[in-house]
């Protein structure tokens, strides 16, 4: 499967969705004007991905700031990774966050109780 690159832009987050070299990352910033625009084509990739993912796939959200619309998209991709987990794949979560960044962390815990999978936090300085 071809892999999802998306470069960030001042409103969008990078997306890397790479099953080649098993990098999976959502990073920066997410306020995109159209938010199904956005993230339409994500949550497309992730479907075709879901018939044949790799053997463990490690998902590495590390946003810096989401707007209200995003929230719920993202909700979305993590509920779709939620159905591989349940299908029997080995799917895991991480939610990178800034030590001294409450809401991210808040964010980060929020997620991991609407999920029933590993959704782990990691906080940087």
């Amino acid at each position: 499967m071809d892999a999802l690159i998306i470069e960030a832009t001042d409103e969008t987050p990078k997306v890397v969705l790479d099953p080649g070299n098993n990098i999976f990352e959502f990073s920066g910033k997410s306020l995109p004007e159209d938010v199904t625009t956005f993230y339409g084509p994500v949550l497309e990739w992730l479907d075709g991905y879901g018939q044949s993912p790799n053997d463990k796939t490690i998902v590495k959200f590390n946003l810096v700031y989401f707007n209200t619309a995003s929230s719920k998209l993202i909700l979305d991709i993590l509920f779709k990774l939620e159905e591989f987990y349940e299908d029997g794949n080995d799917i895991s979560v991480e939610w990178h966050y800034q030590e001294e960044d409450e809401d991210m962390e808040e964010a980060g815990e929020e997620y991991a109780d609407l999920v029933e999978m590993p959704l782990e936090l990691k906080s940087y300085e």
